[in-house]
């Protein structure tokens, strides 16, 4: 849903831009350093970025998700690692609180995320714990108006800078599974908290993860997301649902990105007398990739309408986020291809966007999660 088009227009273009003179120029810089520069952060929260989907009495946007996805598709034309300094504030690090928390929640934490001085990380995945979430060990033990925390959360996005985590702790040991799990506003700076070094990844310079480490962490009885124990889980697929959709968005951006580049390419670069791209070969290439795009991006601009109608969007949400991370996958695939020995070179980029865009189909639940979420939603609806 679109509330103002020419508002929306107006954002778009302005996002447009900034991808294109500010961000593009800087991806080689941020592949090297491993950092995104201040400047451009504090460009990005000029912009309101961090505050996409804030409700606007937080001072933020409140895109709805349609809105949401149609930047998305803007932002993911350059490096995925400048989506992912603001994706988990705006994404599952702030939306437990949107969805779920309460109004003293939302009024300490939603202005200082909207506006950025506070990024947000989602804390859920373990050691032995991340395609099934309902296995969290970490524990969250009542004392008094605190709970003391135990555990490691492993692989969190923005975990070195996030100001806060939403954190997802066993408070019933005794409730098989999902029902055991509460959700938490964590301050990063508690006492009790420390951090494993910066990982080493295959791609996505300058987006960073590591290990959190709670020992023996108090947290105030009131930092349970909406002061009820064992609704964390529930809270946790709400908040997946929407950031399935989101990243399905910029797996339709990244391929575009590198679809324009392998077009580009093909046109300029001559083999036999002429452009690789009179050769039939490369046409099917890119129209495959075109056609894939295309339908990826109908799935998740339906998948986001159908949420912003109230519909229940569990099927849609992995759908839309299956199909385009697998369909960017490939097109990544081709447009290395397309590119030759020139592909596998550092100067051109592309190999750059091969390593970045796999990681869409592990984070947010795998693509196996995905068709496990789908096929079980059919069952159960075919047997209502």
């Amino acid at each position: 849903m679109i509330r103002d088009q020419e508002t929306m227009n107006v954002l778009l273009d302005n996002v447009a831009r900034f991808v294109r003179e500010r961000l593009v120029p800087n991806e080689e810089r941020v592949a090297e350093t491993d950092e995104i520069p201040a400047d451009i952060v504090d460009d990005m929260k000029a912009l309101g970025l961090f505050g996409l989907t804030i409700p606007e009495q937080y001072g933020g946007l409140d895109l709805t998700m349609e809105e949401e996805v149609l930047v998305m598709f803007e932002m993911g034309k350059t490096s995925p690692a400048f989506r992912s300094i603001f994706g988990t504030t705006v994404g599952i690090g702030s939306q437990g609180i949107v969805i779920d928390g309460t109004e003293e929640q939302k009024a300490k934490w939603l202005p200082k995320l909207a506006s950025g001085e506070t990024l947000a990380s989602f804390a859920l995945t373990e050691p032995e714990c991340g395609s099934d979430a309902a296995a969290v060990k970490t524990r969250a033990v009542r004392d008094g108006d605190h709970y003391v925390v135990n555990g490691t959360k492993r692989f969190i996005t923005n975990a070195p800078q996030a100001g806060i985590f939403t954190l997802m702790a066993r408070t019933n040991p005794d409730e098989p599974r999902a029902a055991g799990i509460s959700a938490f506003i964590v301050e990063a700076n508690t006492p009790g908290i420390s951090f494993g070094k910066r990982d080493r990844k295959m791609g996505q310079k300058g987006a960073h993860t590591c290990d959190v480490i709670f020992e023996n962490c108090r947290v105030p009885a009131e930092n349970v997301i909406g002061g009820k124990e064992g609704v964390g889980f529930k809270t946790a697929m709400k908040v997946l649902d929407k950031g399935r959709i989101h990243i399905a968005a910029i797996c339709v951006g990244v391929a575009q990105r590198m679809l324009d580049d392998a077009l580009r390419y093909a046109m300029e670069r001559k083999q036999f007398g002429q452009p690789i791209g009179e050769f039939q070969l490369i046409q099917a290439m890119l129209a495959d990739s075109q056609t894939e795009l295309y339908a990826a991006r109908c799935m998740v601009l339906d998948a986001a309408r159908k949420r912003d109608n109230g519909e229940n969007v569990s099927t849609e949400a992995s759908c839309a986020k299956l199909f385009a991370s697998e369909m960017c996958g490939r097109v990544a695939d081709r447009a290395v291809q397309i590119h030759g020995g020139a592909g596998y070179m550092s100067e051109y980029g592309i190999e750059r966007f091969y390593r970045d865009v796999r990681i869409f189909r592990i984070y947010e639940g795998t693509s196996q999660i995905q068709q496990i979420l789908i096929a079980r939603n059919m069952m159960r609806a075919a047997a209502r």
